[in-house]
């Protein structure tokens, strides 16, 4: 009216926080967290943070969750939050690994694969074609697993040098966690940055990459535009049981017995670390290298309150208060950018 055109700016809104968050990089967030330890180390707050055995603690403890992470990373961009079965698909896959070692170390190896893409196949399934809320569900699958730990094994804790007299398979599967390249860089961390630059292009280079972009950030027209999301979505949670698997080889490696109670956290820590990282829930928006820094800024806050003398409730509570910030920051963003499926 009056020559004078009114522009609608609601789109336009943005937080503050989460432009200053996207604008230096959730690798800065990281170098913050490490200034940080540094100037506490100084002030005699906290010791050790700058030690060598300490960085590699660092390092291990990231490459786990890491792995964890960027497998359940393909779920959240396809825009179904997360697995809530990781923790139980760790602790299930790692018994059976241990329990079948007396086979020899492939045997072992490939039964807990198996064992875990089983696990990825049903929730897929379940959920893609089904259309199961994939919270309700991959909860309930984490119930089934533990009954199934509970049942078979009677909340036994299994031991690999118990299982099998010969030393050799035990050797092997004590070095899935142990082994060091250069006696610095752990086979963890190499497979960690493998499937960190794997699942980059995956996402952001190949078809399957873009059709989960869009079954993530517009389910109806992924559909429309004859993208088969059942196989989509499927294919999301069977990635993330492989990745989890390997995981729980590695942390049952770790504490060199199979227990119930081995992947208990990676699931919620897993999935902050995605959030962090700049993946929304929404689906369709974040990627792996956001990922792996998310994962670096966990690693680092739990080791710096670790060393703060931070109980592990507290921690808890303290990732919990950050997840529920950066959600309702992208939600709020979102919302501004006229979307409000946060």
């Amino acid at each position: 009216m009056n020559g004078i055109q009114k522009v609608d700016t609601r789109a336009l809104q943005t937080n503050r926080f989460s432009k200053l968050l996207s604008s230096i990089g959730i690798y800065a967030i990281a170098a913050l967290f490490i200034v940080l330890g540094v100037v506490l180390q100084s002030m005699g707050i906290i010791n050790n943070f700058l030690t060598t055995q300490n960085m590699m603690n660092i390092v291990d403890a990231v490459a786990l969750l890491g792995i964890v992470a960027v497998g359940m990373a393909f779920i959240t961009y396809s825009g179904h939050y997360a697995d809530l079965s990781a923790p139980t698909t760790i602790a299930l896959t790692g018994i059976v690994s241990v329990e079948l070692l007396r086979f020899g170390f492939i045997p072992a190896i490939m039964g807990a694969v198996v064992v875990g893409l089983i696990i990825g196949i049903i929730n897929g399934i379940v959920i893609g074609k089904f259309k199961a809320n994939p919270i309700i569900w991959t909860l309930a699958m984490s119930y089934v697993s533990m009954g199934v730990i509970r049942f078979v094994w009677v909340n036994k804790q299994i031991y690999p040098d118990v299982i099998t007299d010969d030393p050799f398979p035990v050797m092997l599967f004590d070095n899935i966690y142990r082994f060091r390249f250069f006696n610095a860089i752990s086979l963890p961390l190499i497979i960690m940055l493998v499937l960190v630059v794997v699942g980059q292009f995956i996402l952001k280079r190949t078809a399957f990459g873009a059709q989960l972009k869009l079954t993530g950030s517009a389910k109806r027209t992924a559909k429309f535009s004859g993208i088969n999301v059942e196989l989509m979505i499927a294919l999301a949670f069977i990635i993330s049981a492989f990745t989890t698997t390997i995981a729980g080889l590695a942390i049952t490696s770790l504490s060199r017995v199979g227990a119930y109670y081995n992947g208990a956290g990676y699931d919620f820590r897993a999935v902050t670390a995605i959030v962090i990282g700049g993946m929304t829930l929404a689906g369709g928006r974040g990627s792996i290298i956001g990922v792996l820094g998310g994962t670096l800024v966990i690693g680092l806050m739990n080791n710096i309150m670790t060393l703060l003398g931070v109980g592990t409730f507290s921690q808890d509570i303290i990732r919990g208060a950050i997840f529920i910030l950066v959600v309702g920051i992208n939600a709020k963003t979102l919302r501004s950018m006229g979307r409000d499926d946060a």
